[in-house]
């Protein structure tokens, strides 16, 4: 009875002391005023100029996602979140001193997960046609942990800044002759941060600054109540004697085990006597058969919706030029495929095509081979790489120049070399059954890739070269 009316006393103490913060703010709040945790006033400059940032530099950037739409918009949004979340953490700064280290993680979390959430959009949407839009955020987005660097977090953003460019500028390299929108994206973007640079080297040059006065911050203060109007009541307590119910079943289930094996012999109650004529190692029979089939005494014989396999889904083979990569897809018994209509610019990629035969005409930026079985591929000329991954029985053949032929995990690999294409490089790793065809007197001569090293330690670094049996 003594812990009761002591929790009572309390209660009451607590409901006086909002009643006395609520009349506080029905009194003094100002008409467009900004009230946080009872402090009345105007904006600080640091916020109101963070709002400029706001309403300007991000709204830019807003505004040309939307007009790309897709992964691109919805991405903004989460970045306008992060920018939203961190206004409310320079604000608290703002009317509230520096907490203790410990409590300033705490206060950190939103934001962190924010950003953890952007990088995360970016990872599980890497077949995006805007991948390098969303890399290029995913990137720099990390800028926005200014708020706990110092002595200069300036720097700091720039850095991460710096990052987004290799990607802005694969997008502008894609997107500059053909879709301003694009160009007016990376531009609004890049800006983003030059305008946060700027707004930090003037408000935050050393750092966040604190107030000198007020409460320190902690977690509570970091969600502010409304403008107007009393503070909303905190939730009522739980009741002082509550039922010991378990969050799961988990317990339940641990006693009911233990009460079935506390049954000692009468555990096997429940099991089925198996008959002579169905036991397999007495019917050798049954064995090639798969045992006898029976319906279990627990277990209804409706079949679960993943026991069967699943019959391999068919798709449509496909040969269509989608920007600058030509794609050649699911092809199956097809001889007579040929690509002539190429430029510098375009990629091929060829994917789980069997039995076919490619032919390619012109110069063109790379080849990808990728899942593909008993393909012939035959190019004139190809300025950046060709690369052949995760495939069985290929055969590729250089009329012209090729920089660079890459082989990887891949079982059976024949290449036919040009005069023109001797000095190519070729790069292998994981693969098997690679040979190199070389012209000479008018035919070819096959030299194997060796499959098998050896790996000696020569008193001062590993020394590793094929071995005699490996050609």
């Amino acid at each position: 009875m003594a812990e009761i009316e002591s929790l009572v006393e309390r209660l009451e103490m607590a409901v006086v002391r909002l009643e006395a913060v609520s009349s506080k703010f029905h009194g003094s709040a100002l008409p467009g005023g900004d009230i946080v945790n009872g402090v009345d006033g105007d904006l600080a400059p640091c916020v109101e100029a963070y709002d400029a940032l706001l309403s300007v530099a991000v709204a830019e950037y807003l505004k040309n996602s939307k007009a790309i739409g897709e992964d691109v918009e919805e991405h903004a949004e989460m970045v306008n979140a992060a920018f939203q979340a961190q206004r409310g953490f320079v604000k608290l700064a703002s009317t509230h001193q520096q907490p203790p280290e410990a409590d300033l993680a705490t206060l950190l979390r939103p934001i962190s997960v924010k950003i953890q959430e952007i990088q995360n959009f970016r990872e599980k949407n890497r077949g995006s046609k805007m991948f390098n839009h969303l890399s290029a955020v995913s990137e720099s987005i990390p800028a926005l942990g200014w708020i706990a660097v110092a002595p200069k977090p300036g720097p700091y953003v720039k850095e991460m800044n710096d990052a987004a460019t290799f990607y802005t500028n694969r997008v502008l390299k894609d997107y500059k002759d053909n879709d301003n929108r694009h160009v007016d994206w990376v531009r609004s973007y890049l800006q983003l941060w030059t305008e946060l640079q700027a707004y930090i080297k003037e408000h935050h040059t050393t750092g966040l600054v604190w107030s000198k006065s007020g409460p320190f911050a902690s977690e509570v203060s970091l969600v502010a109540p409304p403008a107007h109007g009393p503070c909303p009541l905190p939730p009522p307590p739980p009741p002082i004697f509550e039922a010991d119910t378990p969050k799961n079943n988990s317990s339940t289930m641990h006693s009911a085990l233990f009460a079935e094996l506390n049954q000692g012999e009468a555990i096997t109650r429940g099991l089925r006597h198996v008959l002579d004529g169905q036991k397999t190692h007495k019917n050798p029979e049954l064995r090639s058969q798969g045992g006898v089939a029976r319906q279990s005494p627990t277990k209804s014989h409706t079949p679960s919706p993943t026991s069967p396999k699943a019959p391999p889904q068919s798709h449509s083979p496909v040969l269509e030029l989608e920007g600058k990569k030509w794609r050649v897809e699911y092809q199956d018994h097809a001889n007579s495929l040929v690509i002539s209509e190429t430029e510098l610019k375009h990629v091929v990629y060829t994917f789980k095509c069997s039995n076919s035969t490619l032919q390619i005409k012109g110069k063109i930026n790379s080849i990808i081979v990728d899942n593909c079985k008993k393909l012939g591929l035959v190019f004139d000329n190809v300025v950046g790489i060709v690369e052949v991954i995760n495939s069985r029985d290929i055969q590729i053949q250089v009329l012209g120049k090729v920089p660079t032929i890459s082989v990887n995990k891949t079982e059976g690999c024949h290449i036919y070399l040009s005069e023109e294409s001797l000095d190519c490089e070729i790069v292998s790793a994981k693969t098997s059954e690679v040979n190199i065809l070389v012209p000479q007197d008018g035919d070819y001569k096959e030299f194997p890739v060796p499959e098998q090293y050896k790996t000696v330690w020569d008193g001062s670094k590993l020394v590793t070269e094929p071995t005699e049996m490996a050609g």
